[in-house]
């Protein structure tokens, strides 16, 4: 599924996290076609994001692009992601990507898991 200019965008990328990606990409051994992004069971809290590289598009992928950059969420994941900035944060200790979804209920202390609730579905019909 291709996301067009006019329609909602299930997830998008702050300038910081659309500039570390091209620059991560830029940096890659090979082509890569876009980001994947997605959700894992897992954690004190219930869920985890997922983030890795894609050579390619997988069957009923959604693809968002968002300032120049690819973004490939599964199927399985959308309804938990509808609505998330992505952000890159930098701070004297650490940097890193930031999800800011408006589906997170909670998150544990360590940071690495989310409890989420999937979106209300009346938002997933504007992706189609």
């Amino acid at each position: 599924m291709r996301a067009s200019a006019s329609r909602f965008k299930a997830v998008s990328l702050t300038d910081a996290a659309a500039a570390r990606v091209r620059e991560i990409m830029d940096e890659s051994a090979g082509e890569l076609y876009g980001l994947r992004v997605g959700v894992k069971n897992g954690g004190c809290a219930g869920m985890s994001y997922t983030m890795e590289f894609a050579d390619a598009p997988q069957p009923h992928d959604e693809i968002v692009e968002d300032k120049g950059v690819r973004v490939l969420i599964d199927p399985k994941a959308i309804l938990f992601l509808l609505g998330t900035s992505m952000d890159f944060k930098t701070d004297k200790l650490s940097s890193g990507f930031v999800f800011n979804n408006p589906n997170q209920t909670s998150a544990c202390g360590c940071g690495e898991s989310v409890a989420i609730t999937p979106a209300n579905a009346e938002l997933a019909t504007q992706l189609e």
